[in-house]
């Protein structure tokens, strides 16, 4: 062999070497790009420790399946040499993501990125068969799906039970009329498929849900240990997202906060005790202790948001809020011992009761956890608007994420 074969077939071999790395790397970059942690090719090479040639061919890659879009950047200072901007393709796949309440239910398209598409009304009944809810959000999915002509490559639906692995099972829907133990996740896939949806269906905690999204795109950013707690149109609820994972337990049942007790003495749970958070610091706890009767117009949560936020100068409003922060402060002192997170976030009505008095909330937490004698955790609102949808959409947009030529290949 003369030497000029010898080097066209050496150059061969590693062109062939690089695309081989690149395409090991696609998953890790698309996730970074879907985070917003790689906004140009030039720290998408510095995060995926690759040549500028590996991450210029991952970057085009990515581009030709359709998922981010490759544009001219600015430089980066006058000697600077402008570096290409990555961004998630706005008219690229989506996710159906859908998700149950006690006071509704509701269906999204979701691309990457975590930004939602488009969304059907919400309905405001929830009806006592799961098969029929969960058809119903299917079928305002595809209607979606027809109306834009986006590509749907999975789906993921939000429910506000524990759902128990590996089985999918809602083990305590209390505040549906479901029966304990409705294979949500069998129902979801098979409505799913019926429909004729393309890729894979997943059910998963609706807190649990939001707090993954949260730390993708929202609140959570760059925490290692983050805790979440949020009360939704009824009970209250937790996740604790580890490393980037949710930590589930061994049977997808840890953190149900909700069922910590905080008042020895307080109301009666749904689980068969008393003074539970779930029943001592949702919105109905709320309307209960600022003495308003629950009306049929508007959610429950609607309702106690508007109370908080146009009627926080009514002295029982305000007491009823003081009450529930000391409720919550102590649930989340408990947890603080526990568990050591590095940053708490709160959701749903825990968000406008943080926003309400901060420094109360804060001061209980201090008080009465050992660690927070020691410097404190930051608390934060959650900044996400809904986040368990997104949560949902992340579910499906995980074997993209893990795989992207595999995923859309099919």
């Amino acid at each position: 062999m003369n030497g000029k074969a010898a080097s066209g077939e050496a150059a061969q071999v590693a062109t062939r070497n690089r695309l081989e790395r690149g395409r090991g790397a696609l998953g890790p970059a698309l996730e970074l790009v879907h985070t917003g942690r790689a906004p140009t090719r030039a720290v998408l090479t510095s995060e995926l420790g690759v040549t500028r040639a590996t991450a210029g061919a991952v970057a085009a890659e990515l581009e030709a399946l359709g998922l981010i879009r490759v544009e001219p950047g600015a430089a980066a200072g006058a000697q600077g040499r402008p570096s290409h901007r990555l961004v998630v393709a706005d008219d690229g796949p989506v996710v159906l993501a859908a998700q149950v309440h006690a006071d509704g239910y509701r269906a999204a398209l979701v691309g990457l990125g975590g930004t939602i598409a488009a969304t059907a009304p919400g309905c405001e009944t929830i009806d006592a068969d799961p098969a029929q809810i969960l058809g119903s959000l299917v079928e305002a999915g595809v209607e979606l799906l027809e109306q834009t002509g986006r590509r749907c490559v999975g789906a993921g639906l939000a429910v506000p039970s524990a759902v128990a692995e590996p089985e999918g099972q809602a083990l305590n829907p209390l505040h549906l009329a479901w029966p304990v133990g409705a294979p949500v996740r069998e129902i979801f896939a098979e409505r799913v498929r019926a429909a004729g949806l393309a890729g894979p269906a997943f059910t998963g905690n609706d807190v649990n849900l939001a707090a993954l999204a949260e730390h993708r795109h929202g609140a959570g950013r760059g925490s290692a240990d983050l805790l979440c707690v949020a009360t939704g149109h009824r009970g209250v609820g937790g996740a604790l997202v580890l490393d980037g994972r949710l930590h589930t337990g061994s049977s997808g049942l840890a953190l149900e906060v909700g069922h910590l007790t905080v008042n020895p003495e307080g109301r009666p749970c749904y689980c068969g005790s008393r003074g539970c958070l779930d029943v001592e610091a949702d919105p109905l706890a709320f309307l209960t202790a600022a003495g308003r009767a629950p009306g049929p117009e508007v959610s429950l949560l609607k309702e106690s948001r508007e109370l908080l936020t146009h009627e926080y100068d009514d002295p029982a409003v305000r007491a009823a809020a003081a009450e529930l922060i000391d409720r919550l402060g102590l649930g989340l002192a408990g947890l603080v011992n526990i568990l050591n997170p590095d940053r708490i976030i709160l959701g749903g009505l825990h968000r406008e009761l943080l926003a309400a008095d901060p420094e109360r909330l804060r001061a209980v937490v201090a008080d009465r956890s050992l660690w927070g004698r020691s410097g404190g955790v930051p608390i934060l609102p959650c900044t996400l608007d809904h986040n368990s949808l997104v949560g949902a959409a992340e579910l499906a947009w995980q074997p993209v994420l893990d795989d992207p030529l595999g995923a859309l290949a099919g």
